[in-house]
């Protein structure tokens, strides 16, 4: 089972021919995993969030194998236990795009939306996928709180949503008020390095999340 966009409007096509590094490897897995999503990763969650929740890029064995953002790999856990611990899930995550889990009141969407090669797109990748971005916040009228997971997600939020970066610095926890309205949140990415370093705590994670809450529209 492949899951469906909520907002199939903002998402690239299937075989999006834009960025040639990520065509190649598409291709190649594809021949390696016929069975897996190997395409662009479509948006997850509620179309009416208030709460935007902006990844990096999928994983090669967590949403390009199963179509559903951090869903599959060990990002995944820790990121899905937070929103159920906050009240923004429904379901019992299982890490299949088949479990039935939602989102309520939040979606996930991504900065780049195919697989890179070792987790890592050039700037001219994250660019060239921006505008899919964009067209994501547009297609969300009452998205009014973006959580960044990581550097690269943040730039390309801020820059969405018409900020400024030397005035909105990367940092865990930061906060970055948008001319829109909106309001960005950094966190560090919830990846197995960061977790297994240290540099992110789940008590780290949950205070970000704390915050959004503490944002939400009335």
């Amino acid at each position: 089972m492949f899951i469906e966009s909520p907002i199939p409007q903002s998402e690239p096509p299937h075989d999006c021919p834009l960025c040639p590094r990520l065509v190649a490897l598409r291709q190649a897995l594809r021949v390696e995993h016929p069975d897996w999503w190997n395409a662009p990763i479509p948006a997850f969650g509620d179309p009416q969030a208030w709460l935007a929740i902006v990844g990096l890029a999928p994983g090669k064995h967590g949403a390009n194998r199963t179509s559903r953002p951090f869903t599959g790999d060990y990002a995944g856990d820790l990121l899905f236990a937070t929103l159920d611990k906050f009240g923004l899930l429904e379901g019992r995550y299982d890490a299949r795009a088949d479990d039935g889990v939602r989102l309520k009141g939040a979606i996930i969407i991504n900065a780049v939306k195919c697989l890179p090669p070792e987790n890592k797109p050039t700037p001219e990748e994250i660019r060239t996928c921006r505008p899919f971005l964009k067209r994501s916040r547009e297609m969300l009228p009452s998205a009014r709180v973006f959580i960044a997971l990581g550097q690269i997600a943040h730039q390309s939020t801020v820059k969405v949503l018409g900020g400024r970066l030397p005035k909105a610095p990367f940092a865990h926890l930061a906060e970055h008020p948008m001319p829109g309205g909106e309001v960005v949140l950094d966190s560090y990415h919830c990846s197995r390095y960061n977790t297994n370093t240290g540099r992110l705590t789940p008590t780290m994670f949950q205070a970000v999340f704390a915050r959004a809450l503490e944002l939400k529209p009335s």
